[in-house]
């Protein structure tokens, strides 16, 4: 079996090791790929905005699965444009991706579909939004209702940084048309899960839960970012698994139903465990990153099995053989990152790590030149590890990233505690 898998980053890299593993490969495949998938990929330079390269490729490779690493070109109709071609697609429609691409669509499909979450009001006019605002409590959270690369969120303690967050995405566009529309959030409080699953259409097949760390810096300060780190699993009860099913993904299965929304890919729920219980923050579309980069390694199965299994809608009954033991994924990113990410930046150390068995490296922003790993993007890479417990995994990880460096290089000292 030929497959193509379509992105770049760290999500994309872990993806393909997992992928070059299974029985059921021939030939592993990237667009556009890294310099660091190629090791492991036969890369090709085609935009993952590009349907039409993308469908030409597909033909000349003989391509018989495009699994869909990133939100962008999914909210754009990939999964359409090649579904209507009969090539077999992981990931949903482009109705089915508004639930990310639109955070005013997916708070009004949760409430259709009594899907808990935080109450709302949604606003189109800058004026109006702050005139409002005077009257909400704060803490407040302020979105901006499209795709952000994960930054399009902030926590506002006081009224004036409410105003400012608006100004930003309104008035400013740092967002650009993402933030032509805005929601205002209640705050909730509690400690976050993400959840993510196989979803066929009609089914649903969990992954072991995860924890994302989304603040730049250490006790949760600093700017949202894409995702400082993650943990996994995160060991809930029987109880709350089963809420979480009956509530969140059984309803949103139906929601899907009621839409009629072609959805055969990846749901992944960010969630809050409140005193009322649990309540979503946001649907992703895709692997989160950089959950996937912790989630990822403790599937000790076949990835493309299941992914086969959701595109042909035959989830039900299926089931996932996962490692015993806990995956830390800690993420170090560029000087300047999120606002102003620095890059070319030489990366040192990597060698050290080459032939290890225990060290896991994803790379998300780099590139090579001249033989030397080269810094080019915001969050550069992932050093994961899988040990017995919690406490191994991050010595492990801290210990890698100890003999690791480049200028500017930063990340958290807390990730997993």
């Amino acid at each position: 079996m030929n497959v193509l898998i379509i992105g770049s980053g760290g999500r994309e890299h872990v993806l393909c090791r997992k992928i070059k593993q299974s029985p059921l490969l021939t030939k592993l495949y990237a667009l556009p790929g890294s310099a660091a998938i190629s090791e492991i990929a036969d890369c090709s330079n085609v935009a993952a905005d590009d349907f039409e390269g993308i469908f030409s490729f597909c033909k000349n490779e003989k391509i018989d699965v495009v699994i869909v690493g990133p939100e962008a070109p999914l909210a754009a109709g990939l999964q359409d444009f090649l579904s209507d071609k009969g090539i077999k697609v992981f990931g949903p429609s482009a109705a089915g991706a508004k639930l990310e691409s639109s955070k005013e669509y997916a708070k009004e499909f949760m409430k259709k579909n009594e899907i808990p979450t935080a109450d709302f009001k949604v606003f189109t006019d800058c004026a109006k939004a702050k005139e409002e605002i005077k009257n909400m409590k704060h803490p407040l959270v302020i979105k901006a209702d499209g795709l952000c690369a994960g930054k399009g969120v902030r926590i506002c303690f006081e009224e004036k940084e409410s105003f400012q967050a608006v100004s930003d995405f309104m008035d400013k566009k740092i967002f650009g048309d993402s933030g032509s529309r805005i929601i205002a959030e209640e705050f909730l409080i509690g400690k976050e899960a993400s959840i993510m699953a196989f979803v066929d259409g009609n089914d649903f097949l969990m992954l072991p839960v995860s924890r994302d760390h989304k603040r730049l810096s250490d006790n949760n300060e600093g700017p949202n970012t894409g995702g400082m780190g993650a943990v996994c699993p995160v060991n809930l009860d029987d109880d709350t698994i089963a809420i979480i099913k009956k509530q969140v993904l059984d309803r949103f299965i139906e929601g899907l139903k009621k839409e009629n929304i072609s959805y055969r890919g990846i749901i992944y729920v960010g969630l809050m465990f409140t005193k009322s219980g649990p309540k979503v923050l946001e649907f992703n579309v895709r692997f989160g990153d950089p959950e996937a980069q912790a989630v990822l390694p403790l599937i000790d199965g076949d990835l493309l099995e299941i992914i086969i299994a959701a595109i042909d809608g035959k989830i039900a009954g299926k089931k996932l053989s996962i490692k015993k033991g806990v995956c830390v994924s800690i993420v170090l990113s560029s000087g300047g990152y999120p606002a102003n990410p620095e890059k070319g930046k030489e990366i040192k150390g990597l060698e050290n790590f080459a032939d290890s068995e225990e060290i896991m490296i994803f790379h998300s922003g780099t590139r090579k030149d001249s033989g030397k790993w080269l810094t080019n993007g915001g969050r550069v890479l992932n050093i994961a590890a899988v040990a017995p417990n919690i406490e191994e995994a991050r010595k492990k990880v801290y210990f890698a990233i100890s003999n690791m460096s480049f200028d500017g290089m930063h990340y958290r000292k807390d990730i997993g505690l």
